[in-house]
C-alpha cells in the first residue's frame, strides 16, 4: 500500500504528532482519574471503580469517535454547520426544562438523555466553531465590511453566550469569545470592528463579575488565596500545596494526599494538580510538552489546508484547546482566578472528552486532506 492510499484509508496513522500525543494523554487521565478518584468514588458510591470505570468507557467511545471522524472529508460539515448550529441552540434551551436539565454544583449545565448526562455547552463550542469557519469562508469577499464580517458572528455568539450565562457559566462564554475573536482575526475581518466592544467590557464585568459574590470571593481569592486559607482560597491553596508537595519527581503515582477528601474536585477541574503532586514538575512539563505539540501540529494544519474553511476550522478547534489547557493550568497554580474547566483528555468528564476527540478528528481529515491535494 502506497503513502496516498494509506493516508486515503487511514487517516489518523499519517498525523502520529496527533494521534500518539492525544492516546498517551487519554491513558494517562484514565489512571490519574483513578488515582484522585478513588477515595471520593469510596465513600460516595461505595466503591473505588466508579468514575474510573466511567472514564475509561468515554474514552474508548472518544477513541472511536476521533478514528471515525478522521475518515470523513471535512468538508462534509459546510453544508450541515446551520444545522449543528441549531441543535447546539436546542440542547443550552433544553437544559432550562424542568426534568431534562440536571442541577449540579448550583448550575443547571446537564442534560438528561437516555441516562446518560450530556454538557450542551461543550458541543455548542464545536458547533460555533463550524459555523464561524462556514460563514467566515461564505463571506470572505466581504469580510472587512461592519455588517458583514463582524456583526452576524457576534450575534450567533451573544446568543449562545445568553444561554449559557443563564446556567450560569461564564468561563464557556469566555472560551467561547476568546475562539470567536481569533478566528475573525484570522478570517481578515478588521482589527477596529475587533475592539470597538472593548469599552461594553466595563458594565459587562461590573454586571457579570462585580455584582455577583461569589464570582467576587473567587478574584479576592485569586490576589491573595492565603488571607482566607480556610474559607475563599480554600481550594486555591491546597492546589499549590499539591504542587509544592511533589517536588521535581513527585510522591509517587497514587501516593498523593491532597485528594483525600483536601483539594475539592481533585478528578476534574484540579487534576494537574494532583498530577504535580504525584508525578512532580517533569510530569507536569511533560503533560504540557504533549499539548504543546498537539497545538503546534494544529496551527500547521491549520495554515497548510486546501481552504479556508479548512483553516478557520482547524484555528478554531486548535485555538479552543490553547485556550483550555492554559486557563486550566494558570487556575490551578493560582496564576488565573478559579472557575472550573476541565484539562482536556485528562480530566474526569463524558462530553469534554468526546468532544475535544471529535475535534482532533477532525484536524486529522484536514491534515489528510492537505496531504491528498
Amino acid at each position: 500500500m502506497t503513502q496516498s492510499e494509506k493516508i486515503k484509508t487511514y487517516p489518523f496513522l499519517s498525523e502520529p504528532t496527533i494521534l500518539f500525543p492525544v492516546i498517551i494523554l487519554a491513558g494517562l487521565g484514565i489512571i490519574m482519574v483513578h488515582s484522585a478518584s478513588a477515595s471520593i468514588s469510596m465513600s460516595e458510591h461505595g466503591t473505588a471503580l466508579y468514575y474510573v470505570q466511567k472514564q475509561f468507557f468515554f474514552c474508548f467511545m472518544g477513541l472511536i469517535i476521533m478514528f471515525t471522524v478522521s475518515l470523513i472529508p471535512y468538508k462534509i460539515l459546510n453544508p450541515f454547520a446551520y444545522v449543528i448550529l441549531f441543535c447546539a441552540l436546542l440542547f443550552l434551551i433544553a437544559v432550562q426544562i424542568p426534568g431534562l436539565g440536571i442541577k449540579a454544583g448550583g448550575a443547571y449545565r446537564w442534560l438528561n438523555v437516555g441516562g446518560f448526562t450530556f454538557q450542551p455547552s461543550e458541543f455548542a463550542k464545536l458547533a460555533m466553531i463550524i459555523f464561524l469557519a462556514y460563514s467566515l469562508n461564505k463571506k470572505q469577499e466581504r469580510i472587512s465590511l461592519f455588517f458583514v464580517g463582524f456583526i452576524p458572528h457576534v450575534v450567533v455568539l451573544g446568543l449562545l453566550a445568553m444561554l449559557i450565562l443563564i446556567q450560569p457559566d461564564l468561563g464557556t462564554v469566555v472560551i467561547m469569545g476568546a475562539i470567536s475573536w481569533i478566528m475573525m482575526f484570522v478570517a481578515g475581518v478588521r482589527l477596529t470592528h475587533l475592539l470597538c466592544p472593548a469599552p461594553l467590557l466595563v458594565p459587562l464585568i461590573y454586571f457579570l463579575v462585580y455584582k455577583v459574590e461569589y464570582r467576587m470571593a473567587r478574584i479576592f481569592a485569586y490576589r491573595n488565596p492565603w488571607d482566607d486559607p480556610l474559607n475563599t482560597g480554600y481550594q486555591i491553596t491546597h492546589s499549590l500545596k499539591a504542587f509544592g508537595s511533589g517536588g521535581l519527581f513527585g510522591k509517587g503515582m497514587g501516593m498523593g494526599i491532597q485528594k483525600l477528601h483536601y483539594l475539592p474536585e481533585p478528578h476534574t477541574d484540579f487534576i494537574l494538580s494532583i498530577i504535580g503532586e504525584e508525578l512532580g514538575l517533569m510530569g507536569v512539563l511533560g503533560i504540557l510538552v504533549l499539548y504543546g505539540i498537539v497545538i503546534v501540529k494544529g496551527i500547521r494544519i491549520a495554515r497548510g489546508a486546501d481552504t479556508l474553511f479548512g483553516t478557520f476550522l482547524a484555528t478554531g478547534i486548535t485555538a479552543s484547546l490553547a485556550l483550555q489547557v492554559s486557563i486550566n493550568t494558570g487556575v490551578t497554580m493560582g496564576l488565573l482566578p478559579t472557575k472550573g474547566l476541565t484539562l482536556p483528555f485528562l480530566s474526569y468528564g463524558g462530553t469534554s472528552l468526546l468532544m475535544n476527540m471529535a475535534g482532533m478528528g477532525i484536524l486529522m481529515s484536514i491534515a489528510a486532506s492537505n496531504k491528498k491535494s
